[in-house]
């Protein structure tokens, strides 16, 4: 690169812009080039997923898309209220043990003698049994 010539300095030109004043080329604000012809534009179409593809072929499907939809729509639901039917079951059954509980042990110890008799006799019937 040492033995290249230094580069000659090229005087700058003069030119007549649009609005009719002169200006020198080295100091023209750069513009953006204009396109010459529109550039098309390229457009991917991607398939959906699985899932989404086969939802979206059966709800325009007729009758059967309709049968998609309640699917789609209703099963969160009937998952949910299942749930809390559920729940309030479990709920309702230990309420119910406790005061079963609560109402063995009250009248164990509230009846005395005859309380414990009855008692040992429910106990033979139940081994008996």
């Amino acid at each position: 690169m040492t033995n290249l010539p230094a580069p000659q300095p090229t005087p700058p030109a003069v030119v007549q812009l649009p609005d009719g004043t002169w200006a020198y080329t080295d100091r023209l604000p750069i513009l953006p080039a204009q396109a010459q012809t529109p550039v098309p534009q390229v457009i991917h179409v991607h398939q959906a997923p699985p899932d989404r593809t086969t939802q979206r072929v059966a709800l325009g499907a007729g009758a059967g898309g309709g049968a998609v939809a309640a699917g789609v729509y209703f099963g969160p639901l009937l998952v949910a209220t299942l749930t809390s039917v559920a729940i309030s079951l479990a709920i309702a059954a230990l309420v119910v043990a406790l005061v079963c509980s609560a109402v063995v042990s009250v009248v164990r110890s509230v009846a005395g003698a005859d309380g414990q008799a009855a008692t040992k006799a429910v106990a033979k019937a139940r081994r008996r049994g």
